[in-house]
């Protein structure tokens, strides 16, 4: 499993191993404690947290906002969950 989690420093959208105490953000450079940090979603593979950090970022470029509401995030952990169902 890995989370999606969000650099503190550059707001730069980046996931990490479940299990990962620290990671190197890799737009900036800081050191993210992922126990502080600010946990958006949690998926099954890299890949998927890959392509939904794209598409965050594309929602918070077109929406010209700094970061998602608690109902935005809400929502997003609702519609993975869905399509999660989904798939079975």
């Amino acid at each position: 499993m890995y989370l999606i989690i969000r650099c503190g420093g550059c707001r730069t959208f980046t996931y990490v191993d479940r299990f990962q105490q620290w990671k190197l953000c890799p737009s900036c450079g800081e050191t993210i404690s992922v126990a502080r940090a600010p946990v958006y979603l949690e998926v099954e593979e890299f890949t998927m947290a890959e392509n939904i950090i794209r598409q965050l970022q594309r929602h918070l470029d077109s929406s010209r906002k700094k970061d998602l509401s608690p109902d935005e995030i809400t929502e997003l952990r609702h519609q993975y969950a869905e399509w999660l169902r989904s798939r079975i």
